[in-house]
């Protein structure tokens, strides 16, 4: 089975849409996957995620199944740097969360306090039940960090979500602590991750992934990546954000 992960094209989060540069990667990345033979689709049911599946169902003429569980992830917290307001879960300044160990342990990462008192780790569980439930009835069951196959197939699976929501269904699948994930890797809009599955031995499978945050659909085109989903390069970078 193969699984793709897209990030909605560029957005415009005070209408939860897309600019007219997201519209423009949401066709790109129609032309690319209306060419594969994909078994079903599955978004989330935030307007921007919407937005960036429409234009490849219409080329396809199917429909997709929308899932609360695929919106941005929604869990705020009291970051250590901002008093007067709660925040995302995954942006922290560097130098807060890199200076906590377990953050970088996938087994402890919630436990921290900031999160604890949040519980946090409800809102993670509540996700990754679901797309193992979902993932089940694909014919894969979740045990432990491998997959049960009790149905092999090479069904293609596509989730038109958010960076957020893609950095725990990430970590999830690869045991990996989501903070390194939301902190020190980018998919920029309208970019597509891949899993495959891998079943070595008869009925025990694991997922592997073969490309992250990939944006050749842009590419081709002469489309630029945003940079919706960075921070400036450098702290004198007037045109690039800080926050």
């Amino acid at each position: 089975m193969k699984i793709l992960i897209v990030r909605h094209g560029d957005p415009d989060y005070e209408h939860d849409s897309l600019t007219p540069k997201g519209r423009r990667e949401a066709e790109l990345l129609a032309e690319r996957l209306s060419g594969m033979d994909i078994s079903k689709f599955y978004v989330s049911p935030l307007g921007r995620a919407k937005a960036t599946a429409a234009p490849t169902l219409e080329r396809m003429g199917r429909t997709a199944t929308e899932c609360e569980w695929l919106r941005e992830f929604d869990a705020p917290i009291d970051r250590p740097d901002v008093t007067d307001r709660k925040m995302i879960t995954w942006d922290w300044l560097p130098q807060d969360w890199t200076g906590e160990p377990l953050f970088f342990d996938y087994e402890k990462w919630m436990t921290h306090p900031v999160m604890a008192r949040d519980d946090v780790g409800a809102q993670y569980r509540w996700v990754t039940d679901n797309f193992d439930r979902l993932l089940a009835s694909h014919g894969y069951v979740h045990e432990g960090r491998i997959y049960r196959v009790e149905q092999a197939n090479r069904d293609t699976l596509v989730f038109f979500c958010h960076f957020g929501l893609e950095c725990v269904l990430l970590s999830h699948i690869l045991g990996v602590s989501p903070m390194v994930l939301w902190h020190q890797v980018c998919a920029a809009p309208s970019s597509v991750t891949t899993l495959v599955t891998e079943e070595r031995r008869e009925g025990i499978a694991i997922l592997r992934m073969t490309g992250f945050g990939d944006i050749s659909h842009l590419y081709k085109h002469g489309e630029p990546p945003s940079f919706q989903a960075r921070f400036c390069e450098t702290f004198d970078s007037p045109d690039e954000r800080h926050d």
